[in-house]
């Protein structure tokens, strides 16, 4: 059965290798949906070219291309101009990311973080393209960051935002949008549900960050696992995270999946029109 209202995944990673053979299941649940966009983020160099061709293959796959903080220490001599020739590549318009700053991990190198993300985003701002941002406990020199570079006229997103309820005018004022994915289901998030409360309504988006972030089993629409018997997050619980949303901010369905549409078609505009 469709979903009624228009459903658009800001940010996933479909090109995860996890998914396996269950692939082409995963996909067919996602066109039932149907989901009208969805942004798939690369987050090494060696998974753009799957990326590629996930979207050369699906017109409502939205491609991006970063190198993720978890993979920095991973990047070859010639990346950025592996990066650069992907990003003007003709064929389509791609979004940057996965990208950002994380001293979570253990063993970080956190100034090699910095340049690199730096790096990246003043590619994407020259063009002018959407950028998907990852953070985990680098919040400071996050907004600072943003503070000091030049950004894309389109704004970015804090995908799967983590940071503080104080950060979020200021983020927003940069250009900032903040998607909300059902992970934050989970009723050990109750703390940063409270934060999402104060990012504007013409600023949210949504996402499922499939493969990773499983909302609650009573929350999800599908169930999914790896290999291991590991559970995985269906690109298909969008619709879910929808109506989490729309339970959280208290306001209809219909209002909800219409503000969300135009908030992702204004960030992410210089991609759509390719």
């Amino acid at each position: 059965m469709k979903y009624p209202f228009p459903v658009y995944d800001a940010h996933n990673h479909l090109q995860d290798q996890r998914l396996g053979s269950q692939f082409s299941a995963v996909v067919q649940s996602v066109e039932e949906i149907p989901v009208r966009k969805a942004v798939v983020n690369g987050s090494r160099e060696d998974d753009w070219p799957a990326v590629a061709a996930l979207a050369a293959r699906y017109e409502w796959i939205i491609p991006s291309l970063g190198l993720h903080p978890w993979r920095v220490s991973h990047r070859t001599e010639n990346w950025e101009q592996t990066f650069l020739e992907t990003l003007d590549r003709d064929d389509r318009k791609w979004a940057v990311g996965e990208i950002g700053l994380d001293r979570w991990i253990e063993d970080h190198d956190f100034p090699t973080q910095q340049e690199v993300f730096r790096i990246q985003l003043r590619h994407a701002a020259a063009r002018n393209r959407p950028v998907s941002i990852h953070c985990l406990q680098a919040w400071g020199p996050m907004l600072e960051t943003l503070q000091q570079e030049k950004l894309p006229q389109c704004g970015f997103l804090l995908h799967s935002y983590s940071g503080s309820v104080e950060m979020v005018k200021e983020l927003a004022r940069l250009g900032g949008y903040f998607s909300i994915s059902g992970y934050f289901a989970h009723e050990r998030k109750a703390k940063q549900r409270e934060v999402f409360k104060a990012v504007p309504l013409d600023r949210l988006l949504l996402e499922t960050d499939a493969p990773d972030m499983t909302p609650p089993s009573s929350y999800a629409l599908h169930f999914l696992s790896d290999s291991q018997g590991a559970d995985l997050n269906h690109p298909g619980n969008i619709p879910a995270v929808y109506e989490f949303a729309a339970m959280l901010y208290g306001i209809p369905m219909e209002e909800l999946a219409s503000l969300v549409e135009t908030n992702f078609k204004r960030l992410f505009d210089p991609v759509l029109q390719s």
